[in-house]
């Protein structure tokens, strides 16, 4: 055990409607480094949840005849669904209407007004409710003589209200020196984009409360009852609630230095620029890493309910009938810098060649033969020495590249490890041998290799081909070709049927 900390979040997701596979894509890939981190022996804390107050909900309720809370009710267990389906393994599901987290948006209002950086002031605008978010000029697009939200094609409201506002110009130089340090928000790239606006713009000062004859359903300013809090800020402030923040210290002095930020770049803003703002105010540092990522598109826009080109969980999890198959197909396709096309016959494709052949159909052939050449039991022989160096390369590139967040990457090289046992197979013929013990052990030791190191993409299927072959899943620090003394294989699954 290396007795450090993990701590990742996802964004709290909206429960205005059933999850699509662009939340299963930022919540996977947040599954995907708990388990890899878990796997190593780290403390991991994961948190997700669901973001319930806001304007857009309130509406969303009033339109099916239900109260707020009871809409969210509703909702959640269909997130929680979800998330089991795909085997993500959360530590808490952390909700905006869960009691410790109220108190919590309280407390921090409470004392970032008596630091004086909550102000009152009145403001108008043009507002996006989807977005929860004001546009000003620039930022909107105008068609046919509306303004639209850039990212849901929704006309904008134009709003007039008094507010409270949050003092960011207060922390504007703090702030840009945390981004352009660089590291904390991640890819670099991300980061500039951020230091450009600040440096266009400035850090405005913005609008942290509505009044309640609009915008009822929130958590009350302490101070004034008449508001409630802006749900961006209720939000964010959910990834300190998770951990303890003024409500127990130890658990939040472990896990808040090793914090790491999962998003979607159209949300970078909030989690950047204002988030840390906030963070500054209350004499807190920056989550470690703000990791972004770009879109899944279809149809060259953003998946929405508004476009109508969203893509569900239950369609991949029906053609391709394993959780973990689709785990696997949403990180291959992973690209935090460059928005990627859904394609259902290029992930036909990834499905069909690499988990069937590949993985799939070496597993088989491995299996088979050594049940019926070697009564299932497969001693320990001497190590193919190109196989035992790519297996060890691989073991090393892959824990780099997961270090970065290229999860895609790491696939790719271990199943290029799977694409050399294969053909190691193919020029040995031990189904030709009478004693085919030396290039089975070799093909079960890369294939144990490999399904190790997928275990945090495909966890089901790796525990079924560890008790399938009879050896354990090993941490990847600790994992070297040649180890295991004897192979004792029960059966050979057939782990992934191919799609038409």
């Amino acid at each position: 055990m290396t007795g450090k900390a993990f701590y990742v979040t996802t964004p709290i997701y909206y429960p205005n409607d059933v999850p699509h596979i662009g939340h299963a894509y930022t919540t996977v890939l947040a599954d995907v480094l708990a388990r890899w981190y878990r796997l190593n022996g780290y403390d991991v804390f994961f948190l997700t949840g669901t973001d319930e107050h806001g304007l857009k909900l309130q509406r969303a309720a009033e339109k099916v005849g239900k109260t707020p809370k009871e809409f969210v009710d509703s909702m959640v267990p269909v997130f929680k669904k979800y998330w089991s389906l795909l085997e993500i393994e959360y530590s808490r599901f952390i909700r905006t209407t869960d009691p410790d987290h109220e108190e919590l948006v309280k407390k921090v209002f409470q004392r970032l007004y008596e630091k004086g950086y909550v102000y009152k002031g009145s403001y108008s605008g043009w507002y996006c409710v989807s977005c929860e978010k004001f546009y000003s000029e620039g930022e909107y697009v105008e068609q046919g003589g509306q303004k639209l939200c850039p990212i849901h094609g929704k006309p904008l409201e134009w709003v007039e209200e008094e507010t409270y506002f949050l003092r960011l110009s207060a922390v504007q130089d703090e702030v840009l020196k945390i981004i352009e340090s660089g590291g904390t928000v991640f890819p670099e790239a991300y980061a500039r984009e951020v230091v450009g606006r600040i440096r266009k713009e400035g850090l405005k000062d913005v609008s942290v409360a509505r009044p309640k004859t609009r915008v009822y359903w929130g958590v009350e300013l302490p101070f004034d009852r008449d508001f409630v809090a802006y749900v961006w800020i209720d939000a964010l402030l959910n990834y300190l609630t998770g951990i303890g923040f003024m409500r127990d210290d130890d658990s939040f002095q472990k896990y808040w230095p090793e914090a790491h930020h999962i998003i979607g770049k159209d949300i970078l803003w909030f989690h950047s620029a204002i988030w840390f703002s906030v963070l500054r105010m209350l004499g807190l540092d920056p989550p470690k890493r703000l990791i972004v990522h770009a879109y899944i598109v279809n149809r060259g826009l953003k998946m929405g309910k508004s476009t109508g080109n969203v893509v569900m969980i239950d369609d991949l999890l029906e053609r391709y009938k394993s959780a973990d198959a689709v785990r696997y197909l949403l990180m291959r396709l992973l690209n935090l810098e460059k928005d990627v096309e859904f394609d259902q016959s290029l992930l036909d494709s990834i499905y069909n060649g690499e988990l069937a052949d590949t993985y799939g159909n070496l597993v088989r052939r491995a299996g088979v033969l050594a049940l019926r050449k070697l009564g299932g039991r497969v001693p320990r022989a001497d190590p193919d020495p190109g196989l035992a160096e790519l297996a060890s390369s691989t073991i090393k590139r892959v824990a780099e590249l997961i270090a970065e967040v290229k999860v895609s990457e790491a696939l790719t090289a271990t199943f290029d490890l799977l694409r050399e046992a294969n053909s190691y197979m193919n020029r040995t013929e031990p189904w030709a041998l009478d004693d085919p013990t030396r290039p089975l052990y070799n093909t079960l030791e890369a294939l144990r290799v490999a399904t190790n190191l997928l275990y945090p993409v495909m966890p089901v299927t790796s525990e079924l081909v560890s008790r399938a072959f009879g050896f354990q899943l090993f941490p990847p620090a600790e994992l070297a070709f040649g180890q295991v003394e004897e192979y004792r294989v029960a059966e050979a699954p057939i782990l992934f049927q191919k799609v038409k």
